[in-house]
């Protein structure tokens, strides 16, 4: 039977990653700290169209190729540090032309998963970022994290014993926590980049609401806003926090609620009719979540207009 192409190969073990990296054994089963330099995608045809089951952090400086993530490329290029996370898929069209230096941590969820960190790491929403909203570090920023990557590996490199996991874990854990620190700084410094994202998530927003797509479409969902700026929706989650201090749901239940303020104080139209224009398929919805951020029920807000 021929194989489907189409399935993206999966990766199951660090040690399966390794042997196609064509590495040694790695030290620990469930995590590793593999150097770029001496990595080589030259031995299998597996990143043409792969998966993995494990968290992957890099660390990065130049070019070994062009990285295709989800159903765009991207430049596998420059200094950044991205991150991701089990089940997503990729492919790498290899290249020598600009030797890459940094590392790749690699780490099983087995790994965390008897620390609090296996509880909280869904917190950390940078592992469902595209590779474009990679993190772009300053020098200080970067001599931390490779700071943090050489102890974790010197560690990986000492002989195992009842504290080593302890040791390991705690490391992956602030390295995590700087990345939160490093990527509000990126929001605050792309400030002009964020406010002209929020300036086109203002635009389509009033297109959703002045045309028929609500009709058809429904409420606007954060999936549907973040694929019409081209971002992730954790991205675009956490730009809005930072830049408005909502996340992107309620960024939309706010625009929302301004549009049916403007329809309960211009239009004669019903509250059940300014609701099914919103896109809300029962007119109690609406009243509950306009209650709920204005304090008023909408026909109590109509009255102050009459």
């Amino acid at each position: 039977m021929k194989k489907d192409v189409s399935i993206p190969h999966l990766i199951k073990s660090i040690s399966e990653l390794h042997q196609l990296f064509a590495l040694p054994k790695p030290e620990h089963p469930l995590i590793s700290i593999l150097d770029f330099e001496r990595l080589s995608y030259r031995y299998s045809d597996v990143w043409k169209h792969f998966t993995n089951d494990f968290y992957c952090i890099t660390i990065k400086n130049g070019s070994n190729g062009n990285l295709k993530y989800g159903q765009r490329d991207y430049d596998f290029d420059g200094g950044m540090m991205t991150y991701t996370k089990p089940g997503q898929v990729f492919s790498v069209t290899a290249s020598n032309d600009n030797p890459v230096t940094g590392y790749m941590l690699v780490f099983k969820a087995d790994l965390i998963r008897p620390y609090a960190l296996g509880k909280s790491i869904g917190n950390y929403g940078f592992f469902d970022y595209t590779v474009a909203e990679a993190l772009h570090l300053s020098d200080k920023e970067e001599s931390i994290i490779l700071s943090l990557m050489r102890q974790m590996q010197q560690e990986l490199k000492s002989n195992i014993d009842q504290y080593s996991q302890d040791v390991i874990v705690s490391h992956l854990e602030l390295l995590l926590n700087y990345a939160n620190r490093f990527y509000n700084r990126q929001f605050i410094t792309r400030k002009a980049v964020n406010n002209d994202l929020l300036s086109r998530f203002e635009q389509i927003m009033d297109h959703y609401f002045n045309t028929d797509i609500s009709l058809h479409k429904g409420l606007p969902t954060v999936q549907f806003m973040a694929s019409q700026l081209h971002l992730s929706p954790n991205y675009l989650s956490d730009m809005l926090r930072n830049t408005t201090g909502q996340n992107a749901q309620q960024y939309i239940q706010w625009h929302m609620i301004e549009k049916a303020k403007e329809l309960l104080s211009t239009s004669d139209r019903t509250v059940s009719e300014i609701a099914y224009q919103l896109g809300f398929e029962y007119s109690q919805s609406f009243s509950k979540l306009f209650k709920k951020v204005t304090s008023q029920t909408p026909v109590e807000y109509r009255k102050l207009f009459q």
